[in-house]
């Protein structure tokens, strides 16, 4: 063990868990065979961590954390499967987080995410950078979640759905087909609302790109087309930027079809 290394005398670590330099276990935590923790990461109390699971720098799981957890899906059956996590997340209060299903199959989730007390993170998800998972914020199996999303509290989202970069979900949304980049999405079944103005500001989009999405909203979700004769047209527009490049693509490659 490395000196640097912090166990509580209660916790229960196996012995081919791999622990990085600077490494805090507090009370009462268990970690699993075949679990890898990277350097400075933070154990409050009572987490758990199962293996296999490759775990980043700087990560801090608080109470009653249970990640990298086997599938639910009923048709796993003990094979291994695998958990990956960037660096610098963080797991709050009863976080939930599932390794893949199939044998070698894995479950994503990159760097910098904040999830917050009773999100869930289902098997073979994959999940982006600088993402927000409001309390209870829920994915079920192989949902693909893009950067700088933000998971609006109460969230339920079905399986292998996408939710798109920049895109924000309202509470107590239904997600149950793909939520395009860039837009807000909200309601019971869920639907587009507009385009995540604030957010994109925030992150540093200039006004004129900021300007085309909206069009690019209005025509789409307003403009009285279908989706097929609204891409052709956006694919019309003249100096094409890279924000709509994605809107398009994403939409263009949907296979549960979008969040009207």
């Amino acid at each position: 063990m490395n000196p640097s290394t912090s166990i509580h005398p209660t916790a229960v670590v196996h012995p081919s868990v791999q622990l990085g330099e600077g490494v805090e276990i507090g009370p009462y935590c268990v970690i699993h065979e075949g679990v890898v923790l990277g350097d400075r990461c933070w154990l409050q109390n009572h987490v758990t961590l199962c293996g296999p699971s490759r775990i980043g720098a700087d990560n801090r799981f608080h109470a009653f954390a249970s990640v990298g957890q086997r599938s639910q899906d009923l048709k796993y059956q003990g094979e291994p499967t695998h958990l990956e996590v960037g660096d610098r997340n963080t797991f709050r209060e009863f976080v939930t987080v599932n390794r893949g299903t199939a044998p070698g199959s894995t479950t994503r989730i990159g760097s910098h995410g904040h999830f917050l007390a009773y999100s869930h993170i289902a098997h073979d998800c994959a999940v982006g950078d600088h993402v927000i998972f409001s309390n209870n914020g829920t994915l079920a199996g192989h949902v693909e979640v893009g950067d700088h999303v933000v998971i609006g509290g109460l969230t339920a989202i079905h399986q292998f759905c996408r939710i798109g970069a920049h895109a924000i979900t309202g509470g107590c949304s239904k997600i149950v087909q793909d939520v395009p980049p860039y837009m807000i999405a909200d309601g019971n079944p869920a639907v587009v609302r507009g385009v995540n103005q604030v957010g994109l500001q925030r992150r540093g989009f200039d006004d004129e790109s900021v300007r085309r999405l909206r069009e690019a909203h209005r025509l789409i979700w307003r403009g009285g087309k279908n989706t097929s004769q609204a891409l052709e047209e956006l694919r019309a527009w003249p100096d094409p930027d890279q924000a709509l490049d994605l809107l398009i693509n994403f939409i263009s490659t949907t296979q549960r079809g979008i969040v009207r």
